[in-house]
């Protein structure tokens, strides 16, 4: 029983740090967040309900500047005040902002938001198990070769999360009527907008995937519909 304790007190620690990652933030959000109650997002949150057969999305704004979308563990989705001030100055259209919405609500969807946080404790157990086997062999950087590999483990995570709420979103705008032109007309500018232009030299490390990638995965989804479409209709009696 001895020999299980370190194995034991590493789980226990990763599932504190989880809920206690959980409850903070939760308490960010309600703290710093309102309903979305823009009336040029009006029609958008009631087009993509409707493609949904629901009630128009209920959205929040969190009250942060930087540009970005949010999912959280609960259900709710957020755009930052950075988007709608961007909304404000005619940066971003009302159907690229619905592009958003409909993101996060694909990483509700597939239950992203809460797989992340239980992923966000595994890499702590990764990382402390590797660090402590690695430092044996290799003193000095076997600590940071764990880290580089848990790091390296999440990334992959989540750039697989994004093509799927991607792929969501794409199928919500469709429906919606909106199309994918204003998903992938915000992705090419999204770099701009955020302040966080290119790639980082160590691409297999970032979280999302190349933006380049991303349009041409919702494309590649566009053709199979089309293609799907024409052999439906080709099917059809006459």
């Amino acid at each position: 029983m001895i020999k299980f304790l370190p194995i034991l007190l590493i789980v226990l620690y990763a599932v504190g740090m989880w809920l206690f990652s959980a409850w903070r933030l939760k308490h960010e959000l309600d703290s710093k967040s309102t309903p979305l109650d823009e009336p040029r997002m009006k029609d958008m949150l009631a087009r993509l309900g409707a493609a949904m057969d629901l009630p128009p999305v209920r959205a929040f704004v969190y009250e942060i500047a930087p540009v970005n979308g949010l999912a959280a563990p609960d259900g709710r989705v957020f755009l930052t005040r950075g988007f709608l001030d961007q909304l404000a100055r005619d940066r971003v259209t009302e159907a690229e902002l619905a592009s958003v919405i409909a993101h996060e609500l694909g990483h509700v969807a597939h239950g992203h938001a809460r797989r992340r946080m239980l992923d966000f404790a595994g890499q702590n157990v990764i990382r402390t198990v590797l660090a402590g086997v690695l430092g044996r062999f290799l003193p000095g950087i076997g600590h940071w070769l764990g880290a580089l590999v848990a790091s390296a483990v999440a990334a992959r995570l989540s750039r697989q999360d994004e093509y799927e709420a991607d792929a969501f979103a794409a199928a919500l705008m469709v429906k919606a009527g909106l199309g994918t032109g204003p998903q992938k007309s915000l992705l090419q500018r999204l770099g701009k907008l955020t302040g966080s232009g290119g790639r980082g030299p160590v691409a297999w490390l970032a979280s999302h995937p190349a933006t380049d990638r991303r349009i041409a995965a919702i494309e590649m989804l566009e053709e199979r519909w089309q293609q799907r479409h024409s052999g439906d209709s080709d099917r059809a009696p006459n």
